[in-house]
């Protein structure tokens, strides 16, 4: 989010410039879509967000990012098996 100053020296927050978010933090824009506060991000900054709405998306990057690995929520590999041949 910019700052610029008021002519009473205080700052104000001004809409994200999205054309201006790298693309490694676009998964969170993309994950706040998803859950229908993109608007409100982008005019209000995340800084408006709940505490519960901020950790939903969260969770939601974090198990997109074990989806990608193959990391269960255990630590565990996905499919990995025991001493038996058995599922863990």
């Amino acid at each position: 989010m910019v700052c610029a100053e008021t002519e009473y020296g205080m700052k104000k927050k001004l809409p994200i410039d999205i054309t201006k978010v790298p693309p490694e933090e676009m998964v969170k824009y993309e994950m706040a879509k998803e859950l229908g506060l993109y608007d409100q991000v982008i005019e209000k900054g995340w800084g408006s967000l709940s505490a519960r709405q901020t950790g939903k998306i969260g969770g939601m990057i974090a198990g997109k990012k074990r989806k990608k690995t193959g990391v269960q929520a255990d630590g565990e590999t996905a499919g990995e098996t025991g001493k038996d041949g058995g599922e863990l």
